[in-house]
């Protein structure tokens, strides 16, 4: 594999993008938005600059880096050469069914359909192909060029031959890579979900506020940021989108998302993506403030 689209410039895009062309990779990051790829290549520049500046990279590293990168709205464009796409467009599934199936028709018949997704089905996003031994779920974790572990979901139809591929790359990635199942959640969001959800509900029931329920995480149990600001971090919609598709997937009671979070996020509350979550962001992520809504 040479030849790598990433499908969607958003803050998963980019970093997957960024990884792969750090890597020696071809990459095509594609979105239909010209302002959101601005954005990203922006982006991918400020974290390669601080990279340079922590001697993690060189500036010839740098340069070559961006010159592995090639941004393009026409999707059609985009995959026409690829040996592997990436999806990591926002998480919803109606829109990775379309993708998927575009992709199908466009990408080469020997090419890998990976998406990013964070929970919803391998097996149902494969059926929307003709291909479905040939895709595959690559969850990258955010940030990504920081964070070292891969979650490579298997669905149904997921040939060893596309596995053993994709855990390959995964590792010339300087990436962890753990070969999972498909089942809702998977692993990292099964367990983690369910953590965010019930510190939600600690601060509902009045147990206990935001910083003392993140200080417990933190002190207590070694965890380097608490629930809460975690699920600032990953968006409290995309946290709210993943405990639903756990409780419609598994129809058990323990999933369904506390009325807290369904309330922050019909409210726009969406973390540090809206500016305000648990905590206010309005002065930038260093310094955290307790949202004015929990005081």
């Amino acid at each position: 594999m040479k030849n790598i689209a990433v499908i969607g410039a958003g803050t998963m895009g980019n970093g997957i993008a960024h990884v792969f062309a750090m890597n020696g990779y071809a990459v095509n990051l594609i979105d239909i938005s010209q302002e959101a790829l601005d954005r990203a290549l922006s982006t991918i520049t400020r974290n390669l600059d601080r990279m340079v500046k922590k001697e993690r990279i060189s500036e010839e590293g740098k340069a070559a880096t961006l010159s592995n990168l090639s941004l393009i709205t026409d999707m059609s464009k985009g995959v026409e050469a690829a040996d592997l796409v990436v999806e990591a467009a926002t998480e919803r599934t109606d829109l990775k069914l379309k993708i998927f199936a575009d992709l199908d028709a466009m990408a080469p018949a020997q090419a890998v359909l990976a998406t990013n997704t964070s929970s919803i089905s391998i097996t149902k996003i494969a059926a929307a192909t003709k291909r479905p031994e040939q895709v595959i779920g690559m969850h990258f974790m955010n940030p990504v060029p920081v964070m070292k572990l891969v979650e490579v979901i298997r669905g149904y139809a997921t040939s060893d031959a596309t596995t053993e591929a994709v855990m390959a790359l995964s590792k010339k990635l300087g990436k962890a890579p753990v070969e999972v199942n498909d089942y809702p959640g998977f692993v990292a969001n099964r367990i983690l979900m369910p953590m965010i959800n019930e510190a939600i509900y600690s601060l509902y029931e009045g147990v206990a506020g935001v910083e003392e329920i993140d200080t417990v995480m933190k002190l207590g149990m070694a965890h380097p940021m608490g629930p809460l600001q975690l699920a600032d971090f990953i968006g409290l919609d995309v946290c709210l989108s993943i405990l639903e598709v756990l409780h419609n997937g598994f129809g058990n009671p323990k999933y369904a998302p506390c009325p807290l979070l369904v309330n922050m996020v019909t409210a726009g509350m969406k973390g540090v993506k809206s500016g305000e979550g648990f905590y206010s962001y309005s002065h930038g992520t260093k310094e955290l403030r307790v949202s004015p809504k929990f005081l």
